[in-house]
């Protein structure tokens, strides 16, 4: 087994063995902390995920964000890339191939990531200079690959979410993948290029 696939293991292994109720605690605590930031406060389009495989629930934070009259949009994966699609209370959704629920396709306006502004990222791990890493299939460096060659172009503000098991002292980071403008954890949110 490689290093990178067996550190995924271990993370993973982590974020799976919170209890039930602390992950629940974890997500509102998070939910809190991010809700007050200005990333949050200004965006007026979010794009968020659905948890899977003990991923932090961004849930209760897009509850935040309807409430605050946001619009909220999460991935469909097609062509190896994320596409994302406005969900609402009555939005269908439909499993992918990997099991995770996304908002049905039809009749429905997809949205490239550059339309965000603020796109809350899914992880396995990621460190204090905000470098993630993902579970490995290189779908959201893929779509956000455009950030690599125009850095000035139209961006969502990209904020990893986790819980703080999942930080490492440092990330190898290769020349495809695209850093993060910060994490979010229920203890505190890292910004890139601001260490304490």
């Amino acid at each position: 087994m490689s290093p990178g696939r067996k550190l995924r293991r271990e993370l993973r292994a982590r974020r799976n063995a919170i209890p039930p109720a602390q992950r629940v605690r974890h997500a509102n605590a998070l939910a809190r902390r991010l809700g007050r930031h200005p990333a949050f406060v200004r965006a007026r389009r979010v794009g968020a995920y659905w948890s899977n495989d003990g991923e932090i629930d961004p849930a209760p934070l897009l509850s935040a964000a309807r409430a605050r009259h946001k619009r909220v949009f999460l991935p469909v994966l097609r062509a190896q890339k994320l596409w994302f699609v406005e969900i609402r209370q009555d939005s269908r959704l439909t499993r992918n191939r990997f099991g995770i629920p996304e908002p049905e396709l039809r009749r429905r306006r997809i949205h490239l990531p550059w339309a965000l502004h603020l796109l809350l990222v899914p992880l396995v791990g990621f460190d204090p200079d905000c470098n993630r890493l993902g579970m490995g299939g290189g779908f959201y460096d893929r779509t956000l690959g455009y950030l690599r060659i125009r850095r000035h172009w139209r961006r969502p503000r990209l904020i990893g979410l986790a819980h703080e098991c999942q930080r490492l002292e440092a990330i190898d980071t290769g020349p495809w993948d695209v850093p993060l403008d910060g994490v979010a954890t229920e203890n505190r949110i890292w910004e890139r290029g601001i260490r304490d």
